[in-house]
Parts: structure tokens; C-alpha cells; sequence
């Protein structure tokens, strides 16, 4: 199946949601049909990041029910998955990791392009690449693999590595302790072990049996202790003002007085597009605090 690169900034006319679906006009309804099933990376422009961000895999096209000739790519629920590093439009050696747009710039402006199979794997290859928690021992594991650019990977064992479960769940443990600046977000620790590594844990808000995606947005740190009354309901995080909710009739008030910042608000990273979502929030406010 074919590949695409997918245009989607901060800030757009569409009506875009991170890991759930694409909105596009309907000039782009072949190409995307064509990758119904099969991985897509998404791509920052000057109003972004500025470069490959994170890739999806498409689960079906629906038309908008409001907007005429315009359709959704619905994408396959927490299958989407950060890079750990920001892939820029160029490899080191200054050529186009996009092998099409060099001699034809008309493709440039094309919000939805055509991703021959070598172009996907090496923006993969780049953007998966491990990058080891700066006090932690070096892991070896599936994602490992691809920071070899020596070592090239069949497209079949890369689309099964990208769905890897243990690999993802490492991939975002670094990402979102990085984020937090392998801090607790709701007590403000930095806890660290005998051998000076970090305790903190990546905690999913939506977890991945229920669709969550293995993105920053999708994770907060937290410490052991933390972790599991997050999990469990026991405490959770308003939307937008990020206030700690605490459920008083399970956790009693001398508690709650050494576990949390004194100000109950989360302790979020200072990148916008690191801080946790605001519809992950709600959903875990609504389907898991306090039951």
C-alpha cells in the first residue's frame, strides 16, 4: 500500500484533531483512499514545528456532514505515535528526505503528497530513532534499530515494529519524561534512585485499551505512587486550568497535603505542544476520576 505525507500545523482552517482524524478538502480523497489501512506521516510547516512530527495509520474516509466536498481520514485508534526526534525537511547530507519535491516544486505546495516506500522508511528511520534518557542505561530493543543507518529495514518488519507494543510504551516513557523534565507533574518531585536515575513514569490519560495514542499530549509524568491513583481514578486534572481533582472520599485531606504541589495545579512542561490535552482530560475526568 502507498505512503503519504499529511500537512497539518498548530493552527489551521480544518478542523484537524491530533491522533483521531484529518480534515481535507476533496482534491486529496484519492490519495488518501489509496492509504486507507497503512501508515501516514504528518509534517509541520513554518507555523509548527517545522519538520516530520509523527505518524498514524488511516482506518477509513467519511465525508463531512457539514462542509460540502470536504471528508475526514479517521485514523486507527492509538496507533498514533510521536517522533522522538523532529525530522526536518532535509537528511544531514542536504539532500530531501521527500525524494519528489527536489525536482518538482509544484509539489511543494500540495498538502497531502505521495510518499514513495524509501522516503517513508528513512523519515521513519530518523524520526523513530532512539534517544536514550540522558541518566539512563542504554536499552536494546526494536526501536533501537532505527538509529543504524547502516542497517536497512523491510517495509513488512518496520510496519510490524511500528505497532510493537513494548517498543511504543519505551518510545513514550522517554518522550513524555523529557517533556516533564523527568519531574512529577503533580507532586513537583524529581525523585531518583540509588543510581541516580529518574522514578518518574509516563502515565497515558486515555489509556491504549481504550484508544489512547502514544503521543506527549497524551501522557503526564508521574511517580509510582501517583501513577497508580491516577490510573485508578483516585485524582485527576481539570482541562484547561490543569487544577489537581482529588476524590476526597478516598483520599483524605492530611494525604493529599504531602503527595500534591501546595497550589493543586498540574505542573505541566512549557512547550505548548508538549502540554496535555485538553479533550484526554475530560475523557479521563468523565470515565475514570472518581469511579
Amino acid at each position: 500500500m502507498p505512503h503519504a505525507v499529511l500537512i497539518q500545523n498548530p493552527t489551521s482552517i480544518y478542523n484537524d484533531a491530533h491522533g483521531a482524524h484529518y480534515h481535507f478538502p476533496k482534491q486529496y480523497l484519492g490519495t488518501l483512499s489509496d492509504c486507507i489501512g497503512d501508515w501516514v506521516v504528518f509534517y509541520e510547516g513554518r507555523r509548527g514545528a517545522f519538520g516530520y512530527t509523527h505518524v498514524a495509520k488511516i482506518a477509513a474516509i467519511r465525508p463531512d456532514p457539514v462542509r460540502p466536498d470536504h471528508f475526514y481520514a479517521d485514523l486507527v485508534p492509538g496507533e498514533t505515535l510521536d517522533f522522538e526526534t523532529l525530522v526536518p525537511r532535509a537528511r544531514p547530507d542536504g539532500t530531501l528526505y521527500e525524494s519528489t519535491l527536489a525536482p518538482r516544486a509544484g509539489n511543494n505546495m500540495l498538502a497531502v503528497r505521495r510518499l514513495p516506500p524509501a522516503d517513508f522508511a528513512a523519515i521513519v528511520d530518523a524520526g523513530l530513532a532512539e534517544v536514550p534518557d540522558a541518566d539512563a542505561h542504554p536499552r536494546t530493543g526494536p526501536l533501537r534499530a532505527f538509529g543504524d543507518r547502516q542497517s536497512p529495514f523491510p517495509g513488512a518488519d518496520r510496519r510490524t515494529a511500528l505497532s510493537s507494543r513494548s517498543a511504543r510504551d519505551a518510545a513514550f516513557g522517554r518522550m513524555v519524561r523529557r517533556a516533564y523534565g523527568r519531574r512529577c507533574a503533580i507532586s513537583g518531585l524529581g525523585l531518583r534512585n540509588g543510581g541516580g536515575r529518574a522514578e518518574v513514569q509516563a502515565a497515558h490519560i486515555v489509556p491504549v485499551a481504550e484508544g489512547g495514542a502514544d503521543v506527549v499530549r497524551n501522557g503526564i509524568a508521574l511517580s509510582g505512587t501517583l501513577h497508580w491513583m491516577f490510573d485508578r481514578g483516585l485524582i485527576g486534572v481539570e482541562p484547561a486550568t490543569h487544577r489537581i481533582l482529588v476524590s476526597h472520599n478516598k483520599v483524605d485531606a492530611d494525604t493529599a497535603r504531602r503527595l500534591f504541589v501546595p497550589d493543586m495545579v498540574l505542573r505541566a512542561p512549557d512547550r505548548l505542544r508538549d502540554r496535555p490535552s485538553d479533550t484526554a482530560l475530560a475523557w479521563h475526568r468523565e470515565h475514570v476520576f472518581g469511579r
